[in-house]
C-alpha cells in the first residue's frame, strides 16, 4: 500500500507518545474505548476496539467512517517507568526540586520570556510552587501550635519547654507534609512539580535513559514504515510532543523513511514545547524543531486550544523557539476551539477542570469541527490529505521569544 500518494487509508499504524504520566498505558486504551463510543453516538460512525495483535501496549480499531472501512493499529510508546523514577523522591527531595526548578527557569531568563508568550501555562507551572509553599506554611503553623501546646505542658511538669517544642513542631510539620504528599491526587502539586523539575534538572537536555528510550521509539516507527500500511501516524500529547519531534527528526535524518512507503503523519496535541525549548541546554530539541519544520517526508499538524490553560495554545513551537528556517513548512497550527466544538453545557462542565481539558484533544466533541481525533486516527484519509488546503489559525503566535537559540551541531 502507498498512502503517501493516494491519500486514502485502509490500514494505518498509530503510535501514541504520552506526556509526563506515570500511569499504566492501559489508561489510554480505556480512554479511547470510552470516548470513541461517545463520538460514534454523536457523529453516527461505527468504531470498534479489539485486543492488539502482537503488541504489548496497544489496541486495534475497526471503523466505518465517511463511507470507508479502515483498520488502525495503536501502540503506546511507553516511558512511564522513567516518569515513575523521577517521582520517587519524598517530601524533602520535592522541595529541593522546587528550589532547583525555580532557579533554572528564573536564572536562565526562560520564565520571563514564557510569560510574554502565554500566561496560562506559566500560571499552571507556578501552581505547584504556590501549592507546595502553602502546604509548607500550613504544616509549619500547625507544628508551631502543637509545639507551643507541648511546651506549655512540659513547663507544667517542670521540664524546659524548648525540649518539647522543637521535636513536636518537627514531627507535626513532617506528618502533615507527608499527608499532603500521600493525597496528591487531590492537589496535583507533587505530580506537576516532578513534571517541571524533569525538564529543569538537565536544563532542557534529555537524560541518558530518555535518549535510549527515544532510540527504541525510532526503531518501532521505522519498522512500521516498512509494513504494508497506508499511513504511519505519530501522536504526541503534551510533553510527548517534543519527544516525538526528536524521534521523527532522528528517523528522517537517518534515511529511515522509505521512498514510496506509507504516508508519515505527526499530530502534536496540547504541546508544551516552549517549557523545554526555552531552556539553555535544549540545543538538541531546538535543532530538531528547525530540521523537522522544513521536511517534506511528513505532514505535521499542531492542535491546541486557548481554553486549555496547560498548553501553549496556538504558539508555533518552531517559530517561538527562535529557530524557524526561511523555508519552514510545518507545523500547520490550528485550534481545537473548545468554545465552539463543545456545547455550552459541556463547556460549562469542563471549563474549570484544567487537567481534564488538557486531555480533551483525545476525547469526544459534541460539536466536532475539522479536528476530530477519531476521524484523524481511524478515518479513511491520511493526516496530510485531511488537512490539505487548511489555512493555519489567524491567531497563531510566531514571535521568536526564546532567550536561547543555539542548536546542536
Amino acid at each position: 500500500m502507498d498512502g503517501s500518494t493516494t491519500g486514502r487509508v485502509r490500514r494505518r499504524i498509530v503510535f501514541y507518545v504520552p506526556g509526563f504520566d506515570p500511569i499504566h498505558p492501559r489508561r489510554y486504551r480505556e480512554l479511547y474505548r470510552r470516548e470513541a463510543a461517545a463520538q460514534a453516538e454523536i457523529s453516527d460512525i461505527d468504531i470498534t476496539l479489539s485486543a492488539a495483535q502482537g503488541r504489548r501496549f496497544g489496541w486495534d480499531v475497526t471503523a466505518r467512517i465517511e463511507g470507508a472501512e479502515v483498520r488502525s493499529e495503536f501502540e503506546v510508546l511507553v516511558w512511564s517507568d522513567i516518569v515513575r523514577d523521577q517521582m520517587r523522591g519524598g517530601v524533602a527531595a520535592t522541595y529541593l526540586q522546587l528550589l532547583r526548578t525555580a532557579w533554572t527557569y528564573i536564572g536562565s531568563g526562560a520564565l520571563r520570556r514564557l510569560m510574554r508568550l502565554r500566561k496560562g501555562p506559566v500560571i499552571a507551572a507556578l501552581y505547584p510552587v504556590a501549592m507546595l509553599l502553602m502546604q509548607l506554611g500550613l504544616a509549619l503553623a500547625a507544628g508551631a501550635l502543637a509545639g507551643r501546646a507541648a511546651a506549655w505542658g512540659a513547663t507544667r511538669l517542670g521540664v524546659p519547654g524548648v525540649i518539647a517544642y522543637w521535636p513536636v513542631l518537627v514531627a507535626v510539620c513532617w506528618a502533615l507534609l507527608e499527608w499532603f504528599r500521600r493525597h496528591d491526587r487531590r492537589f496535583f502539586a507533587y505530580y506537576l512539580m516532578h513534571d517541571y523539575a524533569f525538564a529543569a534538572r538537565w536544563g532542557g537536555a534529555n537524560p541518558d535513559a530518555l535518549e535510549a528510550r527515544l532510540a527504541l521509539f525510532e526503531n518501532r516507527i521505522a519498522a512500521a514504515l516498512r509494513e504494508d500500511v497506508d499511513e504511519v501516524l505519530v501522536v504526541g500529547h503534551s510533553s510527548g510532543a517534543h519527544l516525538a519531534v526528536s524521534v521523527l527528526s532522528d528517523l528522517i535524518r537517518a534515511g529511515r523513511r522509505p521512498e514510496g512507503g506509507p504516508s508519515l503523519g505527526f499530530l502534536s496535541l496540547g504541546q508544551v514545547v516552549p517549557m523545554m525549548s526555552f531552556l539553555p541546554r535544549a540545543a538538541r530539541l531546538r535543532a530538531d524543531l528547525a530540521y523537522l519544520s522544513a521536511r517534506d517526508e511528513l505532514a505535521w499538524v499542531d492542535v491546541t486550544a486557548p481554553g486549555d490553560g496547560c498548553a501553549f495554545a496556538l504558539c508555533d513551537p518552531v517559530a517561538v523557539s527562535g529557530v524557524a528556517p526561511d523555508h519552514q513548512r510545518w507545523p500547520l497550527v490550528i485550534s481545537a476551539a473548545f468554545t465552539q466544538t463543545l456545547s455550552p453545557a459541556r463547556w460549562r462542565e469542563l471549563r474549570w477542570r484544567f487537567f481534564r481539558l488538557h486531555f480533551q484533544y483525545l476525547c469526544a466533541f459534541d460539536r466536532p469541527g475539522d479536528y476530530d481525533y477519531f476521524r484523524v486516527t481511524a478515518g479513511p484519509l491520511t493526516l496530510a490529505d485531511r488537512f490539505a488546503g487548511r489555512a493555519a489559525s489567524r491567531s497563531a503566535i510566531r514571535r521568536a521569544l526564546s532567550p536561547h537559540v543555539t542548536t546542536a551541531a
